[in-house]
């Protein structure tokens, strides 16, 4: 093991306790006119890592350093005066895009209103309504996959079919208990496929499906699987507000934040042309 790199790790272990000072950072390595200072590697020496595996750690990096310079520098030296100059533009361009998204991020948290009022997001739906039309079936369902062997399942069943509280108040404890799956979506809108997954069956024709059932039973060698339909609506029908409304306040973010962004551009030219700040040359 090179030993200047132990004796390297001994101080730096010393100079990591003291208060860094920039005015006097160690240097640890160069290539041509770059230099790697102490300060800059990572924490690389870990409590309880021994010299020998900090020296390798040590070793590593900056030969790492090292090779990622000297090809850098090669290609500086390689390349050709155009390709330069495109690095160049595309530099400034990446630049400017992020100065302009930071300055537009900064007045949008400044200024910006975000609050959507529940009227706001109802008239948006009410005169989009086109917009929110179904392209998969969804339901209000109640999906609960259990063990062949669990106890009281037919009172289980009786239970996940009623729509009385207390009754549903009493499937949860049980299904808590017992259940290898329990999962109540009464209060939200979701994908029929969604149900379907949890089968591990195919239904090949859920309208009928839906039609025809508020009560679903199947089971395979070790489970049962229960669905309790409590609504549905198929595809190509109007989205219910409920499942639309997130996506609505998105659309009306988006909408705000876009105007406002316009708005913002729009404001700085004005001024520029009122200020002769912008001239065009004929």
């Amino acid at each position: 093991m090179n030993k200047l790199l132990i004796i390297l790790c001994g101080i730096f272990i010393l100079c990591g306790c003291k208060n860094h000072n920039p005015a006097k950072r160690i240097a640890i390595a160069q290539v041509g006119s770059v230099i790697l200072y102490y300060d800059e590697m990572p924490k690389l020496v870990q409590r309880g890592i021994n010299e020998a595996d900090s020296a390798a750690l040590f070793q590593n990096y900056i030969n790492k350093w090292a090779k990622r310079q000297l090809l850098l520098q090669k290609a500086e030296d390689n390349l050709s005066p155009s390709l330069k100059d495109e690095i160049k533009k595309q530099l400034e361009e990446t630049r400017a895009n992020l100065v302009i998204y930071q300055y537009q991020r900064q007045m949008i948290l400044e200024k910006l209103d975000t609050v959507l009022t529940d009227a706001e997001i109802e008239n948006y739906y009410a005169a989009n309504e086109s917009s929110f039309v179904l392209t998969t079936d969804i339901v209000k369902a109640l999906f609960i996959k259990l063990p062949l062997e669990t106890p009281d399942l037919n009172k289980i069943k009786t239970l996940a079919r009623s729509n009385d509280q207390k009754d549903l108040q009493q499937l949860e404890t049980l299904c808590y208990q017992f259940a290898e799956k329990f999962d109540d979506f009464n209060e939200e809108w979701v994908p029929m496929d969604r149900i379907s997954v949890e089968l591990h069956q195919n239904i090949e024709n859920e309208e009928n499906f839906l039609k025809k059932n508020t009560f679903y039973e199947t089971s395979d060698s070790a489970s049962v699987y229960l669905i309790s339909i409590r609504d549905y609506r198929l595809r190509s029908s109007l989205a219910p507000y409920e499942y639309v409304r997130d996506d609505i306040k998105r659309i009306i973010w988006n909408s705000r934040r876009f105007e406002f962004i316009q708005s913002l551009e729009n404001g700085i030219y004005n001024d520029a042309l009122k200020e002769n700040n912008f001239k065009i040359f004929k």
